[in-house]
């Protein structure tokens, strides 16, 4: 997964992913769980090539770094209750371009039509809604944020790393 990396909800998305599934907490200190995702999912093992890490990097250093505010708390339909980044165009943006790079790695698997930037928080159940997850996150929003890096994330119960990062701007 390409994602930008959100330290500010860290504390918070550490503590869902300690609830829900330990395996999923990550000892990499460069790993940040809290992030916006770039794009998902992404190449891995052997697809991995040069020509594709080249590529993300030339990506990464020709996206400027820029600030943006977590406030809205939000709701998918599928329950998933997330953070929207605003101005969320600068996500947005940056989601095109990895794609048109790497078309057969289609946002989300083609699974949503328009690509929402967000920052999941947790999934609504009969113990979390996004009134109850609001208040959870409160003491952390607004969060004033800066996007400085895309880190390319390896997900796996137990071995949670980043495989590589990049700055934005160069």
């Amino acid at each position: 997964m390409l994602q930008v990396p959100v330290p500010a909800l860290e504390p918070f998305v550490v503590a869902r992913a300690r609830h829900y599934d330990i395996d999923y907490v990550s000892s990499d200190p460069d790993f940040v769980h809290a992030h916006v995702t770039a794009l998902a999912p992404f190449l891995d093992g052997a697809s991995l090539t040069d020509a594709v890490l080249d590529a993300v990097a030339e990506i990464a250093a020709a996206t400027r770094p820029f600030d943006f505010t977590l406030d809205v708390v939000d709701t998918f339909p599928n329950g998933i209750v997330h953070l929207l980044p605003e101005p969320s165009a600068p996500f947005a943006a940056l989601t095109e371009t990895l794609w048109a790079a790497f078309p057969q790695c289609p946002p989300y698997a083609g699974r949503f039509g328009d690509v929402v930037p967000h920052l999941t928080l947790d999934a609504a159940s009969e113990d979390v809604s996004e009134e109850s997850t609001r208040r959870h996150v409160g003491p952390y929003v607004p969060a004033r944020c800066r996007a400085e890096r895309i880190d390319l994330a390896w997900y796996e119960p137990g071995a949670c790393r980043v495989l590589r990062s990049w700055q934005l701007g160069g």
